[in-house]
């Protein structure tokens, strides 16, 4: 079986992380009831002999000794990595997994990707290595990081960079999560235009996630809980933004819902890979199938349900809802609404007891109402992985390259412009070795060009959908 490293880079990646790890635990322990080690568990984890001390051999079969996460965390201020070291999860890493420095990146990208991006390289590269020594066969990097700050975007970005240099053939899938608006970082709008450029063209799948996406869910989730319009309980563990049931036993924190939400994405995307199932997708076939041109690579992506109802059965009703409520405006995690918008393709990962039949069913019943690029209107890839998250009995993660994520970097461009029109803040970045004018100007114009490919599919939507004339064989 194939695995897969996380390298999360800076606060944001490092929680979001955490939770990741955290959640993954819960699941595996939700299946694995004897403790064997198995090729589900060895996607993510090492098993370490760890009784002669240190890093101990790898075991590839029976008991469970020590777990270690196949894991790279990088920051370049201690505060979040210390706090993981310290909590529940301490025993999963290792210092041979960490990079931390004190300082910290200030909120700029040069000095993420320029500064911290030279001195810690071959550090990076050796970590990144020895992670890859361990796998068997490395099919994904996935880099967690946020596009505001300065170490995630940043060295987030110069290590999407190192890992295109190091490892040309392992997919590099990359879950971005953009500021909103009211963001409280001045300079965010030129770090993410900057870390947009590295992720144009060095990623090969990109997952965009807004703050304020996420926020909104979480609001929508305890709004539904509390209003008592549902007339029945929720179970706890269910919750789409919760912890319960997993190893965290201190306080939850203030984003650790909304972090939540991400991390479970990052679980069911890669369920196909962990978990049998009737209908299994790898995460090469993602890339493959999902991304028709090599800089339109951003997935949107929405989860179903946000929670189950403890005393409710499943009907195909239900089933239904499930489908629907994928594509429908506020289960999206980037402000967006896909139905309106134009799909180059969708894939469909659905978990638990779901039959071909329907997940077929529901493809038909909804392909009316979307619109599919003329070239590509068989667009769907489909996975059926038969373990359910905990506390479900079915779920659903879609994905959809569709041109609905313009408007998040039209908007982007337009907070981008505001300051670079003043020339406001520049001069934090040109002080940095390496840094100069022309690389805002090369960001901006590989924005401008990025918005542009989609408006030219977008100006296709609505044309006649004739079917492709078939091959006459003469008899």
């Amino acid at each position: 079986m194939a695995q897969s490293v996380v390298v999360q880079v800076g606060q944001c990646g490092n929680q979001v992380g955490c939770r990741f790890w955290d959640l993954a635990l819960r699941e595996h322990a939700a299946v694995n009831k004897k403790g064997i080690y198995d090729e589900a568990l060895s996607s993510f984890f090492r098993n370490i002999d760890t009784r002669s001390g240190g890093d101990g051999p790898d075991i590839y079969k029976g008991k469970i000794c020590s777990l270690k996460a196949r894991a790279l965390l990088i920051d370049m201020e201690e505060g979040v990595v210390n706090e993981i070291l310290q909590g529940p999860l301490r025993d999963v890493f290792d210092s041979k997994q960490l990079i931390t420095d004190v300082s910290g990146s200030g909120n700029n990208w040069a000095v993420g990707h320029k500064v911290y991006g030279c001195q810690y390289r071959d550090d990076i590269v050796e970590k990144l290595r020895k992670n890859a020594e361990h796998c068997d066969c490395l099919q994904c990097f996935f880099i967690i990081h946020s596009m505001g700050g300065g170490t995630g975007s940043g060295l987030g970005t110069f290590v999407l960079n190192l890992l295109e240099d190091e490892f040309p053939e392992v997919y590099r899938f990359v879950t971005s999560v953009y500021p909103s608006g009211e963001d409280d970082v001045i300079t965010s709008p030129y770090n993410s235009v900057l870390a947009m450029k590295e992720l144009n063209e060095h990623a090969d799948c990109v997952l965009p996630i807004e703050n304020e996406s996420l926020f909104d869910i979480v609001n929508k989730i305890h709004q539904m809980i509390n209003s008592g319009k549902l007339g029945s309980t929720v179970k706890q563990n269910s919750l789409v933004t919760s912890s319960a049931g997993s190893a965290k036993s201190v306080q939850e924190k203030p984003f650790d819902a909304m972090n939540n939400i991400v991390a479970n994405l990052l679980l069911n995307l890669t369920s196909s890979a962990r978990f049998e199932g009737s209908l299994n997708m790898d995460l090469n076939e993602i890339s493959m199938n999902l991304v028709p041109f090599p800089r339109l690579h951003y997935l949107v992506s929405s989860l179903t349900p946000l929670y189950t109802l403890a005393d409710v059965n499943v009907p195909s009703r239900r089933l239904d809802q499930m489908f629907s409520d994928a594509f429908s405006r506020d289960h999206q995690l980037i402000q967006a609404d896909p139905k309106h918008s134009l799909y180059l393709a969708c894939a469909l990962l659905v978990r638990g007891n779901v039959q071909v039949s329907d997940l077929r069913r529901n493809i038909e019943r909804l392909k009316p109402s979307l619109h599919f690029v003329s070239w590509n209107q068989e667009g769907w890839k489909t996975g059926l992985c038969s373990v359910p998250p905990v506390g479900h009995s079915h779920s659903l993660l879609a994905l959809a390259n569709n041109t609905c994520v313009k408007p998040t970097f039209i908007e982007l461009k337009d907070r981008f412009m505001k300051l670079y029109k003043k020339k406001a803040h520049l001069h934090h970045y040109l002080h940095v070795d390496g840094m100069e004018q022309s690389c805002f100007s090369e960001a901006m114009s590989s924005l401008s060009d990025l918005i542009e490919e989609y408006n030219e599919l977008d100006a296709t939507k609505g044309g006649p959908r004739t079917d492709p004339s078939r091959l006459k064989i003469a008899v």
